[in-house]
């Protein structure tokens, strides 16, 4: 499950390959649960028929999904990751899926740690080409006790046990997962398709369009 990823940090970069304005932001480089980082998503406006509404938006958000009824922002700690096979129906993320509040997390890459060692080593895993990553995710938001709105995504995963790259991490025995990578020209049908084609989008990228490079050392 990835639990560590790291975001865009050129700009104009972010703008052209995901066809957004960011808005002004200060985040962090490297994203852990909890930690607040930008998604792109389909506005809520867009339905409106308003052609001022663009058709992709950048916001920031919480890095673990909160459902309406979290108590506190730490139930992040556990809903970072959704799997796909049981994100319609788990109550953390069934809404957000019923909404089809579906949205891309922007990543230069993510980290798996390679247990084939003996010893967790962190494993750095981006695009063969170079390009960002764009990762299939959910949103929602939370009514802080404070009465503050709050945005929350999650990444979707798949099960990579066959996969030729991504079953070589997690501890042996563990089932592996991948977050799921979308193919940059189906990002608009992503964010755009009717709920029920949801899964239609939930596969593994693959192997040989990945390098996995562990710390140097």
């Amino acid at each position: 499950m990835c639990s560590h990823y790291q975001v865009l940090k050129e700009r104009a970069k972010f703008e052209k390959e995901f066809h957004v304005t960011l808005p002004p932001y200060a985040g962090v480089y490297d994203v852990w649960p909890t930690y607040e980082a930008l998604f792109v998503r389909r506005p809520p406006e867009a339905d409106v028929g308003d052609e001022a509404v663009p058709s992709r938006e950048a916001i920031a958000g919480r890095f673990g999904l909160l459902p309406h009824w979290a108590k506190d922002e730490k139930f992040g700690r556990h809903t970072f990751n959704a799997r796909s096979e049981t994100a319609a129906t788990l109550p953390s993320f069934r809404d957000a899926w019923r909404k089809g509040h579906r949205c891309i997390i922007p990543a230069e890459a993510f980290f798996e740690p390679d247990w084939r060692s003996g010893k967790a080593v962190a494993t750095r895993i981006s695009r063969a080409d170079g390009e960002p990553m764009g990762i299939a995710g959910l949103w929602s938001w939370w009514k802080a006790p404070s009465g503050e709105h709050v945005h929350s995504f999650t990444m979707l995963t798949v099960n990579a046990d066959q996969h030729a790259l991504m079953r070589n991490f997690h501890k042996t025995g563990d089932e592996k997962r991948m977050a799921v990578m979308l193919p940059t020209e189906e990002y608009d049908d992503w964010l755009n398709a009717p709920t029920a084609r949801t899964t239609e989008f939930l596969r593994l990228y693959p192997a040989d369009k990945l390098v996995a490079i562990p710390p140097a050392g």
